[in-house]
């Protein structure tokens, strides 16, 4: 059975697909069986990329398929290592069952307060409806310099009572020319910026093992 991390949001364009790209291919370039689901029925953002990364053959070959309901999106899971759940732009109906369903949730944010806020009382209301406040970590993306608003950031999802993670992907068009050609965050011309999306994608890779490794214990 795979592993399985769901990536949700309350609003869109807080990287929510970037993520996901980053993380399929980081662990299909260890060898896993990755799929996305791509739950975003009317633009499948992540199809798309996955179509562009077939026409230029770019490997490791990821794939994704675009579902309407969660349980036909992990209904295959036996045949792969890891289903990234790509929920859709907004909370939905399905939001819940994701979060429920999956073993990690990763819910990105940027740094504004407009970005925080739906993000925590997401949080806020998954917890309320019974899923475990531990396997929920908010990531911190589009990012600026400053070093002031990132701690700033932290400490409100901290005082929120949730964990963060130890790495963030700045705003940089760099990512943006890569994902248009077919590439993940990883992928790009610049080794700066390839460095600093491996770093985001090793801290989810850690701590989906630390909760795996928990419940096994347990």
């Amino acid at each position: 059975m795979a592993h399985i991390i769901g990536l949700i949001a309350q609003k869109g364009g807080v990287g929510k697909s970037t993520l996901s790209r980053l993380i399929a291919c980081e662990f299909a370039g260890q060898g896993w069986a990755v799929k996305i689901a791509d739950m975003d029925v009317s633009q499948g953002t992540c199809a798309e990329w996955c179509r562009l990364r077939q026409q230029h053959g770019i490997e490791p070959d990821i794939r994704v398929e675009t579902f309407g309901r969660v349980a036909q999106a992990i209904s295959d899971s036996d045949r792969f290592d890891l289903v990234v759940v790509d929920g859709a732009p907004h909370a939905t109906a399905a939001t819940l069952e994701i979060a429920r369903t999956s073993d990690l949730v990763i819910i990105p944010t940027g740094l504004a307060l407009d970005d925080l806020r739906p993000g925590v009382m997401l949080a806020h209301e998954l917890v309320e409806k019974g899923v475990q406040a531990d396997k929920l970590v908010f990531v911190l993306t589009r990012v600026g310099d400053s070093l002031a608003a990132i701690e700033d950031a932290r400490q409100f999802i901290n005082r929120a009572g949730y964990a963060v993670g130890v790495a963030e992907l700045p705003e940089r068009i760099g990512y943006q020319r890569a994902m248009d050609a077919g590439f993940a965050a990883t992928e790009t011309t610049h080794r700066s910026l390839n460095e600093k999306a491996e770093a985001v994608a090793q801290d989810i890779a850690d701590k989906l093992a630390g909760l795996v490794m928990d419940r096994e214990v347990a």
